[in-house]
């Protein structure tokens, strides 16, 4: 699914194609191959890399394939690289692919499309211009949305190659954490369970044991502190997510609804997404519709994002731009959401500063 939202994407990117496709999965590779006229199918990552009209690269494997992924690439032909999130799945990759990072001679740009939904990129504005709220102090996310979609082999069922809901899904709200606050985390603490999804459902693997609902608190080094609240079995709701931030002066919201190809169509046109400017002197909220060019938001189930990353992306491919969401930015979402998993586990705060989870070994 998400390798063919990229696909449709990149169709809309003026001079750019795509002219290799690996996917081992011959129905994926098919409805893949129709999205990308001219595209040929490859027989192994290597022949993707190694082809000479290939400039750049884009990661869209199932979670547990791209640290192994993106170590090969570092050896065959270190092309600029967009890496879809999660960077990786294991504690002991984190460590490994930082270092990686270090000696990697060409870009390398972690797929983090929450952060350039149009009403998400709204609100960090105004949080990081503090006009209308001052510093900001309290972040609350809000997702309540569907269940796991079936994949291929079903490998989104289960933690082991998924990394854990907290970090397949919640890197996003991680890396907006760290993004709006402007700061890095020193402790978190989760409460979770598998409370309705999937629990009927058998593999060769057994029963899914992927979380579906959490609350999970994180505190910053610099004093703020950040929630998230997810529910994975709450897709009647009229918006997907919904951000809130506080500082002294006020609070600034966003509401961003979900793909539009599952809203009901006997409701009419989906909802558009807003932000909301609420000052505390003097009171009164001031509602903003943030609308999604219609072909970009088509091209994909995240409210336009995808085009959005893939323009940057492009320009930093040709020499015009800058990365904006690091390898260093990816695994620390990435720790975050083993360290929430681990803590759910055992119902203990964890560190960031030290331990297994330290992230500063990550971002030196």
């Amino acid at each position: 699914m998400m390798g063919q939202e990229h696909l449709r994407n990149i169709a809309l990117l003026p001079g750019a194609r795509v002219t290799r496709i690996y996917e081992p999965d011959d129905a994926m590779a098919e409805a893949s191959l129709a999205l990308a006229a001219g595209a040929q199918r490859a027989a192994s990552l290597s022949e993707v890399v190694s082809a000479a009209d290939v400039d750049c690269l884009l990661i869209a494997s199932p979670n547990f394939r791209h640290a192994q992924q993106l170590r090969e690439i570092a050896a065959l032909r270190p092309l600029p690289l967009l890496l879809e999130k999660p960077a990786c799945t294991e504690r002991a990759d984190v460590a490994a692919l930082a270092e990686l990072g270090r000696r990697y001679p060409a870009p390398i740009w972690v797929a983090m499309e929450y952060r350039y939904m149009p009403p998400v990129m709204r609100l960090a504005q105004e949080v990081h211009s503090q006009a209308a709220i001052g510093a900001a102090v309290m972040l609350s996310i809000r997702e309540h949305r569907f269940p796991f979609l079936v994949k291929v082999g079903d490998w989104n069922r289960f933690n082991r190659y998924t990394g854990g809901t907290l970090v397949e899904k919640c890197c996003h709200f991680f890396d907006l954490m760290r993004h709006i606050t402007g700061s890095e985390p020193v402790r978190v603490y989760s409460s979770a369970s598998v409370a309705h999804n999937h629990l009927q459902e058998r593999y060769a693997d057994g029963t899914p044991d992927i979380l579906d609902n959490a609350y999970v608190v994180v505190d910053f080094a610099s004093g703020q502190r950040a929630l998230l609240e997810l529910c994975m079995f709450a897709e009647g709701a009229r918006y997907q997510e919904e951000i809130s931030v506080v500082g002294p002066q006020g609070k600034v919201e966003c509401f961003v609804p979900g793909p539009g190809r599952f809203w009901p169509a006997h409701l009419g046109q989906p909802p558009v997404p807003k932000v909301v400017i609420s000052p505390r002197q003097p009171k009164g909220p001031r509602e903003l519709d943030v609308p999604v060019d219609p072909d970009a938001l088509a091209a994909g189930d995240h409210n336009g994002s995808t085009l959005e990353q893939h323009q940057r992306f492009n320009a930093v491919v040709r020499g015009q731009g800058v990365v904006e969401v690091s390898l260093q930015d990816g695994l620390a979402a990435v720790m975050m959401g083993l360290a929430a998993q681990e803590s759910a586990r055992t119902g203990q705060a964890i560190s960031l500063l030290e331990g297994d989870y330290a992230l500063g070994p990550i971002l030196s």
